[in-house]
């Protein structure tokens, strides 16, 4: 799973679990209404926004045919979506579906810009003597940010994070140890997949570990989340007043300055400044690239001597991985080094690069850490060197065009080949900006360990014929939700979430 898709799967799953009311007075916000709806995946987007100018309920059969038959999982999985988040609702005994009215008026008040003046924050329209720019705003995020992330690395630090950021490390399972002191703390499993992570998810799992503790803290877990989304609406490089704050969300701005996630002058507590960790916390832009995420440094840029090669570097990651399963990173900071150790046996090390080697043992060592092998994948991948990926694109790019050739060719001699085939020859071909013998020997490793799989679900069986066999079991294969079957015993197993969409189907089938 990409981190866009983990951070998103992460907050949906937290807003999925909140009761009704609770969500219904979330829509009340039209910034929340926008962020939850940048959080849907495509097909839900568009329901939505045919739905949301149409007033009467829409005929749930009329929706099907707006998806191709071979679109039944997305399709699923969007509608799913939609009721989990009781952004729709049923009507004609679930014939008909219709958008949540709170939902419907507040966000079409935000797409046609009738919403409230301060439904998106208060400018402050007092010059601001600190001047505070974007450059400043990035600094200071970067500098908060990574010092949590420091410190749980075990890096010494001239000043530790506060207390409110040790007490949610441990209350959200990522540190532990006796009290909340500094000294005390040290990293678990859970905070070593923590590390890998993008750095939109890590946030998200900071502040969605913050969401839960709100109850002890006396908050309205509505007005924080309110203002979090809030948060992603706006501008970066702006100052908002406090004055169109509730006391809930204006409690909150210290905790979010511990963060980097805004900044606010202690001599200025009447306004404040969203940094970039806050404006993309429901957008795709990717956060603050900040050494210990991107390992995007391969130089020290302060080298003014650095060659025109190093130069080139310096646009893209910083790793190269060999087919021999030798590793370079060029980076000079411990806690990028730190990082590579979770799975990376380190060899040598130079002032401006390590190198090292992936091994059985060291991919064993990140496994039994709760770090699985696709989060290592992703990892390299996303920080590969840039001559790495200009290599890859090259390997596609030949590939490519063998394949066109060869179906040409192909054409020629049989003259079958039409305009839309000789296009789909990229099809079978994507980009492996890994050596493919390491990525597939690290998911071996891994399946060493993961031998046998639980999923919960339901088990079909005992059918009258082998044709309703073979018609529910395809109609649960083109959900997604098929897990396995026998079609000699004429048995087949589903997900959990499955189960009620393919039972529904099987009844129809039998009324009929």
């Amino acid at each position: 799973m990409s981190s866009s898709n983990l951070f998103k799967a992460t907050v949906n799953e937290h807003l999925e679990c909140l009761p009704k009311p609770i969500q219904s007075r979330l829509y009340e916000a039209p910034a929340t209404c926008l962020s939850i709806y940048r959080l849907l995946p495509p097909l839900a987007k568009f329901y939505i926004m045919s739905m949301l100018f149409y007033e009467h309920p829409i005929a749930l059969k009329d929706m099907s045919k707006w998806c191709k038959p071979t679109a039944k999982k997305i399709q699923f999985e969007a509608l799913k979506r939609l009721r989990s988040l009781h952004l729709i609702e049923e009507h004609n005994k679930g014939s008909h579906l219709k958008l949540h009215q709170t939902f419907r008026k507040n966000f079409r008040d935000c797409l046609t810009g009738s919403q409230t003046s301060n439904a998106f924050g208060n400018l402050c329209t007092s010059p601001d003597k600190n001047h505070i720019d974007v450059k400043f705003l990035d600094m200071f995020a970067s500098q908060k940010w990574e010092s949590i992330l420091h410190f749980m690395v075990g890096t010494e630090l001239s000043v530790a994070p506060s207390k409110s950021v040790l007490s949610l490390l441990k209350s959200g399972g990522l540190m532990e140890g006796p009290g909340t002191s500094a000294s005390n703390l040290k990293i678990t499993n859970k905070g070593f997949q923590f590390l890998l992570q993008d750095v939109n998810v890590q946030i998200w799992t900071l502040l969605l570990q913050y969401l839960s503790l709100t109850q002890d803290l006396n908050m309205d877990p509505v007005d924080v989340l309110n203002f979090i989304f809030v948060l992603g609406c706006l501008e970066l490089g702006k100052s908002y007043t406090v004055s169109s704050l509730s006391e809930t969300q204006i409690s909150m701005l210290a905790d979010l300055k511990d963060y980097g996630l805004i900044y606010q002058n202690h001599n200025d507590k009447e306004r404040f400044y969203p940094t970039r960790l806050a404006t993309t916390l429901t957008s795709e832009a990717a956060a603050l690239r900040t050494p210990s995420m991107a390992l995007n440094q391969v130089v020290d840029t302060a080298n003014s001597e650095a060659t025109e090669e190093q130069m080139f570097s310096n646009t893209g990651g910083s790793i190269i991985l060999e087919t021999n399963f030798k590793i370079y990173a060029y980076t000079n900071s411990p806690l990028e080094i730190a990082i590579l150790n979770l799975f990376v046996h380190l060899k040598t090390r130079f002032p401006n690069m390590v190198t090292g080697q992936i091994t059985r043992e060291s991919i064993r060592k990140a496994l039994f850490n709760g770090i699985t092998a696709d989060q290592i994948i992703k990892f390299l991948e996303s920080h590969a060197h840039s001559q790495m990926k200009q290599m890859a694109k090259e390997n596609l790019d030949k590939k490519i065009e063998f394949d066109a050739n060869n179906n040409i060719n192909t054409a020629t001699d049989n003259q079958q080949l039409s305009v839309g085939e000789f296009g789909s020859a990229n099809s079978y071909h994507k980009l492996e900006v890994l050596p493919p013998t390491v990525v597939d020997q690290i998911k071996l490793w891994q399946l060493e360990l993961d031998r046998i799989q639980t999923f919960e679900g339901y088990l079909f069986k005992d059918f009258s014929s082998q044709q309703e066999y073979d018609a529910l079991r395809s109609y649960a294969s083109e959900l997604g939700v098929l897990l396995w079957s026998d079609k000699n015993r004429k048995k087949f197993f589903v997900t959990k979430d499955g189960m009620s969409q393919v039972a529904d189907f099987a009844n129809k089938n039998r009324g009929r």
